[in-house]
């Protein structure tokens, strides 16, 4: 991925699907170099804004420098926002046949999905969110199991699940492409004005 030279933030993950999907749907509009890195990090609770600060604020501690983390929830209507932020765990007893099984008492089916990227400079520094959220359904599993609950998660307007679309219908429309969205464009505006002259640049109020 092409960046400006000595620019780089390390994207907090020891999953290759996943680091392979943010690559693909920043392509060559992202104006850093990403670089992946697991680190362990506390399993935090409380509302996604909150976990999400949280461990950007641990990550960029350990790493010393410019990091990015991302935190994932899947929210069922019927149940309140849960699994939400937990969705790992329920994924991990559950599997996608026992999320879909989660809703069988319950008429209403209905989901979102929800990806939070953080971004700090640095130990110290500010935490800046990025949101991207999709709407959908829970149904019987469907398609290739090699990431995650895609399987069960249907989203609205479509009559495939996420494991159903090739990737590039998926990486047009997901959580998790909104969320690379709003960051992409957030760092690509700095950068431009970055390059403006002093007395041209915007300040944001």
């Amino acid at each position: 991925m092409a960046a400006p030279a000595g620019r780089s933030v390390v994207f907090v993950t020891g999953n290759a699907k996943k680091l392979e999907e943010v690559i693909q749907i920043l392509g060559d509009k992202f104006p850093y170099r990403l670089m992946s890195k697991k680190i362990d990090l506390p399993e935090y609770q409380g509302e996604p804004d909150e976990i999400s600060i949280q461990k950007c604020q641990e990550a960029a501690r350990q790493i010393d420098g410019p990091v990015i983390v991302e935190d994932t929830c899947l929210c069922f209507r019927a149940l309140g926002g849960l699994p939400g932020p937990y969705i790992k765990w329920f994924l991990d007893k559950l599997k996608p046949e026992g999320l879909h099984k989660l809703l069988a008492g319950f008429e209403d089916k209905s989901a979102w999905a929800l990806c939070t990227f953080a971004y700090s400079a640095g130990k110290e520094e500010p935490v800046l969110l990025f949101r991207g959220k999709t709407e959908g359904r829970i149904v019987e599993p469907r398609g290739p199991r090699d990431f995650g609950w895609d399987p069960c998660f249907q989203p609205d307007g479509y009559d495939k699940t996420y494991a159903e679309l090739p990737k590039e219908v998926k990486n047009s429309i997901s959580h998790r492409y909104r969320a690379l969205a709003a960051m992409s464009e957030h760092f690509s505006q700095q950068t431009h004005n970055d390059a403006l002259p002093t007395k041209r640049k915007v300040k944001n109020n």
